[in-house]
C-alpha cells in the first residue's frame, strides 16, 4: 500500500463518521501531512450547513505547525466544492493554506462541482492527483451520487428467506432473523431516508418499520400499490436519497423487473427450512457479491449492480 492509500483510507475512516448528521451532504474526510510524513491536521465534514472536511482539518493544525502547510499535502475523499453554498468554497481555503499538493479520492459528481474545484486547485498552481482509492470514495458515498446522477434515490431491496428459499412458512410469518440480525437491520433504517413495503405485507404483518433497537431518527414510512404507485420524483424532491424496500415477494420483484435497485441484502437463515410457502425472489443475473456476513444461523449476503449493465426503466413499481 503507497503512503497516498495509507492517507486515503484514513480519510474515508473518518467520513464515515458523518453518516447520520451529513445528510443530505455527502460524506468526507480530510487528512494534512506534513512533509516529513507526519499528520499535522485531521477533519471530516459532522453536519449539514457546518464546516466541511477541509475547513475542520485546517482548524485542527495547532498553530505552531502551521509554518508547514507550505510543503504539506491534504488528502481528501471527494474533490473539495468550489461553490459558495452555506459554506464559503473548500478550494478557496486550500489556496489560501497554500498546501503544496492535493490528493483526492473522486471527482463529485454533484452539477455544481463537477471538477470546478480540481481546475481552481491547478490553476493556483497547486498539484492536484485524482483517483486514490477512487472506487472505494464512490463506494462511500454511493447514495448521494446515484441520487444527482439518476435523480432518484439509492434503492436496497431486502429480504429474509429460509435455508431452501422461502419468506414464510405455508404463507403465514416467521421468525428467520435473530435477536443480533434484526438489531442490523434497525441499524440499516436508521442509516437510510424512507422505508416501503406493499399493500399486502402491510395488511398481513402490520410491520412497524422503525427504529426500535438503534439508535437514531426512523426512516420515512411508505406503503405501495396499484392505486398508489411509487412516485420516484416526489422522493427526489423531498430530498430522499434512500429507500429500503421490505416488501413481499411481488413488490420486491416488480422492482427488479424494472430494474430499480442497486443494492440487494439477503438474510438467510441456515437452520430453518420449510416445505411450502412464499418463493423467495432470483437474484438478478446482473448482479454481483459485494459482502458476506455470518452471524451464528444466519447469513447475508449484500449484491450490488454490475455496472455495465443497462440503465434502469423510468416506471415505477406498483
Amino acid at each position: 500500500m503507497s503512503d497516498d492509500e495509507k492517507y486515503m483510507h484514513r480519510c474515508i475512516q473518518l467520513a464515515r463518521n458523518g453518516r447520520q448528521n451529513a445528510k443530505p451532504n455527502p460524506m468526507v474526510g480530510a487528512v494534512i501531512v506534513s512533509a516529513d510524513g507526519r499528520i499535522i491536521g485531521e477533519g471530516y465534514h459532522v453536519r449539514c450547513g457546518e464546516g466541511h472536511a477541509e475547513v475542520n482539518a485546517f482548524a485542527s493544525v495547532r498553530s505552531e505547525d502551521e509554518a508547514l502547510l507550505p510543503g504539506s499535502t491534504i488528502y481528501v475523499s471527494l474533490e473539495p466544492c468550489s461553490h459558495y453554498g452555506k459554506t464559503p468554497p473548500c478550494a478557496d481555503l486550500i489556496i489560501k493554506k497554500g498546501v503544496r499538493r492535493v490528493v483526492v479520492g473522486c471527482i463529485d459528481e454533484f452539477a455544481e462541482v463537477q471538477g470546478r474545484g480540481i481546475r481552481k486547485l491547478r490553476e493556483a498552481g497547486i498539484e492536484v492527483e485524482v483517483g486514490v482509492l477512487e472506487k472505494e470514495c464512490k463506494h462511500l458515498n454511493r447514495r448521494f451520487f446515484t441520487f444527482h446522477r439518476e435523480k432518484r434515490p439509492f434503492i436496497i431491496l431486502k429480504w429474509a428467506q429460509t435455508a431452501n428459499g422461502f419468506l414464510d412458512d405455508h404463507f403465514k410469518p416467521i421468525q428467520i432473523s435473530s435477536d443480533f440480525t434484526k438489531m442490523l437491520s434497525h441499524k440499516l433504517r436508521a442509516e437510510e431516508d424512507a422505508i416501503l413495503v406493499g399493500r399486502v405485507t402491510n395488511e398481513r404483518e402490520h410491520p412497524q418499520l422503525t427504529v426500535r433497537d438503534w439508535k437514531g431518527q426512523n426512516p420515512k414510512r411508505l406503503v405501495i400499490d396499484h392505486s398508489h404507485p411509487l412516485n420516484l420524483d416526489s422522493l427526489h424532491a423531498h430530498n430522499i436519497q434512500s429507500l429500503i424496500v421490505e416488501g413481499g415477494a411481488k413488490t420486491l420483484q416488480s422492482f427488479m423487473e424494472k430494474g430499480l435497485w442497486d443494492e440487494l441484502r439477503i438474510e438467510t437463515n441456515l437452520s430453518i427450512t420449510v416445505t411450502d410457502g412464499t418463493r423467495a425472489p432470483q437474484v438478478p443475473a446482473d448482479s454481483i457479491v459485494i459482502g458476506c456476513h455470518v452471524y451464528g444461523n444466519n447469513q447475508i449476503i449484500i449484491y450490488g449492480r454490475n455496472q455495465q449493465e443497462l440503465h434502469p426503466t423510468s416506471e415505477s413499481p406498483t
